[in-house]
């Protein structure tokens, strides 16, 4: 996993993610019915655009998260890795009058991603290749086969996803041509990096987050606007929740973070979830979700669930998304198992970090923002000011 990471980085892979099926949703309604199930507004999509999207149950937990393709104007597909969440959209159509098919479509796609991506695209699709923007799409054909492609992924680094159709059976004939591709520019077959989604602050369904999660808790507030006037499902309360917190509250007990962690370097899939204790107490108090060893951090990062009160006494900073850019000096102890352990049996220190740990290739709306309010503070530091002048 570790060579798997340093290709990733440093040049590129070829990732199989037929798990991620096509729960189309096609119709005259289509836009109308999607911008009620997501949180988002679906009307700001664009025909050959997409966006990054959540589905909410009416107490405000998430249901999903997925990319949100739009490939023709009456025509959207959720993107989605895992749940049965044709069988909710299927459910509440039913209870609608909206005009719609919801089904899922022979459609299976996979992952071209790091920094020579976008040499292997060109190589297999042509020049225009680079005028797809992040989010876009694009109608292109690889080994003779019809295929979408967008410039999205699962890992932070540059990277595209091409949808196969008909995958049932023209799976070999565009896997084969890409990773010879793939392999001619360096690369080779590998699996999702977890370790280079964590850094980029990529949340993992069922992980991280589920149906009993407010994005509020999870670094997903932005997902909730303030100007959707449109009634969406999970709104009221999504609604209550966002007015809380901009009072001073906080509508939840504990709240993802990101920690950076001592003890030995975390190289596998964790198979549970591992607690966090309160080092001037010594109580249990949250649990660790992902967690692995960053090689260029150099240190163990993971995501992890703390008491929202614990954060609040230490800031005065919203338990909003700024949080996680905020420098907030707090620390947790993390009991690992024995072989990531410093000491067998003893738990080991951990900070809070921001989040992402490491920014993403791709930033998203709300990185770039960051992104540009640190470069306005950076200028305005390196300026005279209007008194000294």
């Amino acid at each position: 996993m570790e060579a798997e990471y340093e290709l990733l980085v440093n040049d590129v892979t070829l990732m199989d993610v037929a798990v991620e099926r096509q729960i189309r949703v096609v119709g005259p309604d289509a836009e109308a019915f999607v911008n009620y199930v997501i949180t988002r507004d679906a009307t700001d999509i664009e025909t050959m655009r997409g966006k990054y999207a959540i589905c909410c149950n009416q107490d405000g937990g998430i249901l999903n998260d997925f990319v949100l393709l739009r490939p023709d104007d009456d025509e959207f597909w959720f993107s989605i890795a895992d749940s049965d969440l044709m069988q909710w959209l299927q459910g509440v159509a039913v209870r609608t009058d909206f005009e719609v098919d919801i089904d899922e479509i022979d459609v299976s796609p996979m992952q071209v991603q790091g920094p020579k991506s976008i040499d292997v695209m060109e190589s297999l699709i042509g020049a225009a290749v680079e005028d797809v923007p992040y989010y876009g799409l694009l109608e292109a054909t690889v080994g003779g086969v019809p295929v979408l492609v967008s410039q999205t992924g699962f890992s932070g680094e540059k990277g595209f996803e091409i949808y196969v159709r008909e995958a049932t059976k023209n799976a070999e004939a565009v896997w084969n041509p890409v990773l010879e591709t793939v392999k001619a520019h360096g690369g080779a077959a590998t699996g999702i990096s977890h370790q280079r989604r964590i850094a980029a602050g990529i949340l993992s369904l069922g992980q991280d987050m589920d149906r009993e999660t407010s994005p509020f808790q999870v670094n997903l507030g932005y997902q909730v606007p303030d100007d959707k006037a449109a009634d969406y499902v999970g709104k009221t309360e999504l609604e209550r929740q966002k007015k809380a917190i901009e009072n001073g509250e906080f509508p939840f007990t504990h709240k993802l973070v990101g920690l950076k962690m001592a003890g030995e370097p975390i190289r596998d899939y964790a198979p549970d979830f591992w607690l966090v204790s309160d080092p001037e107490t010594g109580d249990e108090c949250g649990y660790l979700t992902s967690a692995w060893w960053n090689p260029d951090l150099e240190t163990n990062i993971g995501f992890g669930f703390v008491p929202a009160a614990k954060l609040q006494a230490a800031t005065d900073v919203p338990l909003d998304d700024s949080i996680y850019g905020a420098d907030v000096d707090v620390e947790f102890e993390v009991h690992l198992p024995d072989e990531y352990a410093e000491t067998p049996g003893e738990p080991v220190y951990a900070t809070l970090a921001e989040v992402p740990f490491k920014e993403s290739v791709n930033p998203s709306a709300r990185e770039q923002a960051k992104i540009h309010a640190r470069a306005d503070m950076d200028d305005s530091e390196s300026q005279p000011s209007e008194e000294c002048k």
